[in-house]
C-alpha cells in the first residue's frame, strides 16, 4: 500500500529516467476500425464520465497529433479511441472556454468573456447550468479536481455549482496568492505549484478507487502547461523539450495513472473518457501548422485536441474529421448519461454519431469566434459555416495572443472588407477567398447580425458599437485594420479591389 506520503515523495524524486518516462504505457496497436449506429447498446449501467481538460495545450503538442513530445499515455487513449482533427474550443480564453464546455453555451451568454483575476468578486452566472448540475440532479456522484476559473468566491466554487467535493486552485497558476482549496476551505494559501499535477493524479485516483457503485462524473482540469510551466521534480528537464515538454510529459503520466486506476477497478467498458485543452497554445507550445495562439481568433487559438475512449462504443483506432467543439460536450454527455437538457437554449449540439464512428459533419448553427481583446471581452471577430470561416474583424495591433498591457480598451476594428478562408482547404489562413464567394459572404454576414440579436444586451451594444469603428478601406487583407481613414502615402500603388 502506498500512502499518500509515499506517493508524493516518489513523485517528487529525480531519480526516474527519461526511458521509465516513455515506457508508462505504450500505445497498444488499434483494433479494427467497425461502424457503429448512433445508439450502441447500453452498458449494465450509465456510463462514468472521466473528463480532463488542460490549460494552454496546443493543438500539435501530443504524439498522436504530431509532436515528438512523449506522451505514450495520450497516443494509448487515442490508439483506443478516438482522436478529433477538427475541434475547436469555445473561445481563446481561460474562464470563458471552461464557461462553454461546462455550459454548453458561449461564455459571453454567461458573463464569461476572459479570464477572472484573482480575489476577484465576479464569476460564471449562477443562474447558468453547469454539466455538474445535470449529473448531480441525475443521481451521479460529481468531483472536481484541478484549476477551476469560474469564479474564487463561495458561491461560484465547484461545491456550490453541482460538485460533491473539489480540490484544487481557483484559477491560474501564474496568478498569486494560489491557495490549495478542499470544498471551500484553503489547505495552503500558495501552494507549491510544481506538486499540482501529481497532487491532482494521486486525489483522482483515490476517487475512482473510492467509487465503484454509483457512476460518477470526474471532471480534472490540469494547471499546466499554461505559464509559467514546471514539472514536479521527477520529471523536470526529462524531456529535452524544456519545461512546457516537461509538463506535458508529467500531464500524459497523469493521464496513465487515471487510466490504469480504472483498469484496476474493472472500469474501462463502462467509462466514457474525454481529454482536450481549454484553447491554444500561450507563448510556448505547439499550435500545429495554425495561424495564432491563445487570445487569438486564428486557429491556433481555438483548435485543440480532443481524444475519447469509450470501449464498445467508440471505435477503436478511429479519426473524426467532423468540425466539432468543446460546446458540444454538454448536449453529448446529456443524451449518452440519460440527463435532462438545461433549461436555457444551447449552442453546442449533440455529436453522439460521430463518437460512435459516423464521420460526417451534422446540422448545426454557425460557430462564433469572440475576442477577448477589446469592449470588455464582448468583440466578434469571425463566424463559421462548415469549413467557411469570415472574418469581419481584426485586433488593431494585429494578431495579439498576449494580455498586451499596452493594449487599449477597444483594440478591435471593423474589417471594412471582410475575409473568408476556407478551412479545409486552408487550416493556416492564409488565403483571403472572399471575391470568389461574395454570395457566401453577403449570407454569413446577415447570419451573424441574427445570430447577435440573441445574446445579452451588453453583447448586442458591443457590437453595434464594434461596427462603427472601422479599419481602413485600403487595410489588406490579413493585416492590423490601418485607422480609419488615416491618409495612404502619396508613393503607394494599391490595385483596384476585386469585388
Amino acid at each position: 500500500m502506498v500512502n499518500r506520503r509515499n506517493f508524493l515523495a516518489l513523485l517528487s524524486s529525480g531519480i526516474a529516467s527519461s526511458t521509465a518516462i516513455s515506457a508508462l504505457a505504450a500505445p497498444l496497436p488499434p483494433a479494427s476500425v467497425s461502424k457503429r449506429s448512433s445508439s450502441p447498446a447500453r452498458s449494465r449501467r450509465r456510463p462514468n464520465v472521466v473528463f480532463m481538460i488542460c490549460d494552454d495545450l496546443g493543438f500539435g503538442d501530443l504524439g498522436c497529433y504530431g509532436s515528438k513530445l512523449p506522451t505514450p499515455n495520450l497516443d494509448a487513449l487515442a490508439a483506443h479511441g478516438m482522436r478529433f482533427t477538427h475541434f475547436n474550443a469555445g473561445h481563446p480564453i481561460c474562464s470563458a472556454s471552461r464557461a462553454a464546455v461546462l455550459t454548453g453555451r458561449y461564455g459571453t451568454r454567461c458573463a464569461t468573456t476572459g479570464a477572472f483575476g484573482p480575489r476577484g468578486a465576479f464569476g460564471t452566472s449562477v443562474d447558468e447550468t453547469l454539466a455538474s448540475n445535470l449529473f448531480h440532479t441525475h443521481g451521479y456522484k460529481t468531483k472536481a479536481i484541478g484549476k477551476w476559473h469560474l469564479g474564487s468566491q463561495p458561491q461560484y466554487l465547484p461545491t456550490n455549482r453541482g460538485f460533491d467535493s473539489f480540490y484544487g486552485v481557483p484559477y491560474s497558476i501564474d496568478m498569486k496568492p494560489l491557495p490549495l482549496i478542499r470544498d471551500l476551505t484553503n489547505l495552503e494559501e500558495d501552494t507549491d505549484r510544481t506538486l499540482l499535477t501529481p497532487r491532482y493524479t494521486e486525489e483522482a485516483v483515490k476517487y475512482i478507487g473510492e467509487n465503484q457503485g454509483d457512476p460518477f462524473f470526474l471532471y480534472m482540469a490540469f494547471s499546466y502547461p499554461h505559464e509559467p510551466a514546471r514539472g514536479s521534480a521527477r520529471f523536470r528537464g526529462k524531456t529535452k523539450f524544456g519545461n512546457v515538454g516537461d509538463c506535458i510529459a508529467e500531464i500524459d503520466w497523469s493521464v496513465g495513472e487515471v487510466v490504469r486506476a480504472l483498469e484496476h477497478k474493472g472500469l474501462t467498458d463502462e467509462t466514457l473518457i474525454c481529454f482536450t485543452s481549454d484553447h491554444g497554445p500561450w507563448y510556448q507550445g505547439n499550435p500545429g501548422a495554425l495561424r495564432g495562439r491563445k487570445a487569438s481568433t486564428f486557429e491556433g487559438g481555438f483548435r485543440v485536441p480532443f481524444i475519447a475512449r469509450w470501449p464498445g462504443h467508440i471505435p477503436a483506432g478511429s479519426v473524426a474529421n467532423a468540425w466539432c467543439s468543446n460546446l458540444d460536450v454538454l448536449p453529448t454527455l446529456v443524451a449518452q448519461c440519460g440527463l435532462s437538457l438545461p433549461e436555457k437554449p444551447l449552442d453546442g449540439i449533440d455529436i453522439s454519431p460521430i463518437l460512435f464512428g459516423e464521420d460526417k459533419d451534422l446540422p448545426r448553427k454557425h460557430i462564433l469566434y469572440f475576442s477577448p481583446m477589446g469592449q470588455g471581452g464582448n468583440d466578434i471577430h469571425c463566424i463559421r459555416k462548415g469549413s467557411m470561416k469570415l472574418r469581419v474583424a481584426q485586433c488593431e495591433k494585429g494578431e495579439i495572443y498576449v494580455n498586451d498591457r499596452s493594449t487599449a480598451a477597444r483594440s478591435s476594428a471593423w474589417l471594412q472588407h471582410p475575409e473568408l478562408y476556407d478551412l479545409s482547404q486552408d487550416p493556416e489562413e492564409s488565403y483571403d477567398v472572399a471575391h470568389l464567394y461574395p454570395d457566401l459572404v453577403v449570407e454569413l454576414q446577415k447570419d451573424l447580425d441574427s445570430m447577435m440579436t440573441t445574446f445579452p444586451p451588453n453583447v448586442i451594444e458591443a457590437y453595434t458599437n464594434l461596427k462603427q469603428h472601422k479599419g481602413d478601406a485600403s487595410t489588406p487583407a490579413g493585416a492590423a485594420p490601418r485607422p480609419y481613414k488615416a491618409p495612404t502615402p502619396d508613393w503607394a500603388w494599391e490595385p483596384a479591389r476585386q469585388n
